[in-house]
């Protein structure tokens, strides 16, 4: 297994920036998500690193060494697309087979690593049907074992689970990220799901417009933000906009937020933001009894019953105002309410 390490690396296809200067270390033996809107660079990135495309300025190295030189089929690397891209005409056996036959590998050694590739897989009994005969998880999985089954460097995943429905694909995250562990392969994941790259990576970078807008632990980012787009690109978000003051920041009508940390400014305008699930509803009449730090009037302006939660949007001086709830079975608010919002300090998150 090895490092990556990726320096300064810049793309353009004529006068678009693909990427700008970008550089991300991933950890040998890590799960890395790439997470961007489209465009945002992440399959270029993925796409230099695999040796598909090369980088007008930067570098990438590999377990220490610079692969500038060094083309895609010498780069000991594997990669899952999106499409899957099996060969129809080829058993699933001879498919994950494929790769080791072109590296001349001997057909008894070949065998054994391809029993044990599908085994790692749990594909074991299927090794001789073709791919239309398998289902679109099953179908990830041979295309994952053809990746591994050369014993690569690194795993290389461009959003290769998209194609599956809802449920199979949270079953084929856990699945995912177990073989990942047992194989210990430094795997870098490219994926538009926020909650898919939470719930996957060890690591996230967050690219925006060919740019490395914020990159950390999941937990890290999701807690401290460094911008509006950070913050509300990684999961849900309020933003408050207002004047910065020593404690906080005052808001158009003069309601103050106290937040968990100073703005690095100390003056003017700034932003900061609010997870919805932080934020607690009270009937007005109960708000006076609490000293949650912040509080707003608002109006229940939706109420979305989704079983297990209820989501609420709220009018709060023209502006929407998201907030999630467990369902613990208690009355909840109804459209047209008047409630209070109320949250600590600690959940304010100063954007600058």
């Amino acid at each position: 297994m090895a490092e990556v390490s990726v320096r300064g690396v810049s793309r353009f296809y004529g006068s678009l920036a693909a990427l700008q200067d970008v550089s991300i270390d991933f950890s040998d033996g890590g799960f890395y998500g790439l997470l961007g809107p489209s465009g945002s660079g992440k399959t270029t990135l993925l796409r230099i690193i695999a040796g598909f495309d090369f980088p007008d300025r930067g570098g990438v190295a590999i377990g220490g060494e610079d692969v500038a030189g060094t083309p895609v089929q010498h780069r000991e690397i594997g990669m899952v697309f999106q499409n899957y891209a099996l060969f129809p005409n080829m058993s699933v056996f001879d498919n994950i087979a494929f790769g080791l036959s072109v590296r001349g590998v001997g057909k008894s050694e070949t065998r054994q690593r391809v029993i044990e590739a599908l085994e790692l897989v749990q594909l074991g009994s299927l090794g001789g049907r073709r791919p239309h005969q398998l289902s679109g998880g099953q179908r990830q999985r041979v295309a994952l074992a053809r990746a591994i089954v050369t014993r690569p460097r690194v795993l290389l995943l461009d959003e290769p689970l998209s194609a599956l429905d809802k449920a199979l694909r949270v079953g084929m995250q856990i699945e995912l990220k177990r073989i990942q562990r047992e194989v210990g392969i430094t795997t870098i994941f490219v994926t538009h799901d926020q909650e898919e790259a939470l719930t996957m990576s060890d690591r996230i970078g967050i690219l925006r417009d060919g740019r490395l807008e914020q990159e950390g632990p999941p937990a890290q980012i999701y807690d401290n933000p460094v911008s509006e787009f950070a913050a509300t690109f990684l999961g849900d978000a309020n933003i408050f906009r207002g004047t910065v003051e020593k404690d906080g920041l005052t808001l158009a009508d003069g309601t103050m937020l106290r937040c968990r940390r100073p703005f690095s400014a100390t003056a003017g305008t700034a932003a900061c933001a609010v997870r919805p699930e932080r934020i607690t509803l009270r009937p007005t009449a109960a708000a006076e009894a609490t000293d949650a730090g912040n509080r707003l009037y608002a109006r229940v302006a939706k109420r979305i019953f989704a079983g297990n939660s209820i989501s609420y949007l709220l009018d709060w001086r023209g502006e929407t105002v998201k907030v999630f709830t467990q369902n613990t079975g208690t009355q909840p608010s109804e459209e047209g309410d008047e409630v209070c919002l109320t949250w600590t300090a600690e959940s304010t998150l100063p954007l600058g």
